[in-house]
């Protein structure tokens, strides 16, 4: 992963955000583009907006966001001070999650980080609405979504969450191994199903995932008897303390229903626990 973009609207969550990507890949040679998105419904900072017209507004807010991404980057740099490492700022007027579409294609963008909530954050919801809208709107970039004000641990127990029907081919898996390899981590591989009986093609697809995982240390959970898929997560990665987990992200699977319904509640751990958000991808 050479290049990274991280999404700031300058809570201190988003940047717990980059913090934990520099450290998570503080032995690699990269490029983290922090990026901050404004408009007209954007407040300047800690001001009351006097009758301005449209121009000065959007000057004004251009300038503020330009000053706080230049403080962040310093503020980074003093933060880790890895020589391996280079921050560039995007300042941009616009939607964020066109912004960041136009930006993945633009720089060659390997990893999207993001907080999973910001200046405007809800108890009661899986995910800030901007971590959501940008997760529904990607489809061919990882996105690395990091909950609250959490300190950076390396991960040593990853869980992949897994139906086994699809996302299991080597070029949708492959930012999760780089990932554990960056610690050595272990993948636990939770399938949840409905079904007692794998098909023919899930198995097909297990035995596929077990040889892509034998450089790793790895081991396989089946969960069928359940009625919240987030409540069976939440008690996994609870029981094998789990410090990162991982999901495909596909129409109509697993993870676009949880992201639909009001799961979290009574759910701590979505609000403490890292979340790869993996791209389908067929193959090349």
């Amino acid at each position: 992963m050479k290049n990274i973009l991280v999404a700031t609207d300058f809570s201190n969550n988003a940047y717990c955000a980059l913090f934990y990507a520099a450290q998570l890949l503080k032995s690699e040679v990269c490029t983290f583009h922090i990026l901050n998105t404004y408009n007209e419904l954007t407040p300047l900072n800690g001001k009351s907006v006097p009758m301005l017209g449209r121009k000065k507004q959007l000057l004004a807010l251009y300038k503020e966001s330009e000053d706080r991404l230049t403080e962040t980057s310093h503020k980074i740099v003093l933060d880790t001070g890895n020589p391996q490492h280079k921050f560039h700022i995007i300042s941009v007027q616009g939607d964020l999650a066109k912004t960041i579409k136009k930006q993945l294609q633009q720089k060659d963008i390997d990893l999207l980080v993001m907080g999973n909530k910001g200046l405007t954050e809800t108890a009661d919801i899986f995910f800030g609405s901007n971590t959501i809208q940008v997760i529904n709107a990607m489809t061919n970039c990882p996105i690395l979504a990091i909950p609250r004000e959490i300190d950076f641990k390396a991960p040593k127990e990853i869980a992949f969450v897994t139906d086994y029907k699809t996302g299991c081919h080597p070029n949708t898996i492959a930012p999760l191994l780089f990932v554990a390899s960056l610690s050595k981590a272990a993948i636990r591989v939770i399938h949840i199903n409905e079904q007692q009986h794998l098909s023919e093609q899930q198995e097909s697809n297990r035995i596929h995932l077990k040889t892509c995982f034998e450089s790793l240390e790895h081991s396989f959970h089946n969960v069928y008897e359940f009625e919240d898929k987030a409540k069976v997560i939440e008690t996994f990665l609870d029981k094998m303390q789990i410090d990162l987990y991982a999901m495909v992200n596909r129409k109509k699977n697993l993870f676009e229903r949880m992201t639909h319904e009001p799961v979290i509640k009574d759910v701590s751990m979505y609000s403490d626990v890292p979340f790869l958000v993996l791209p389908e991808k067929i193959g090349d």
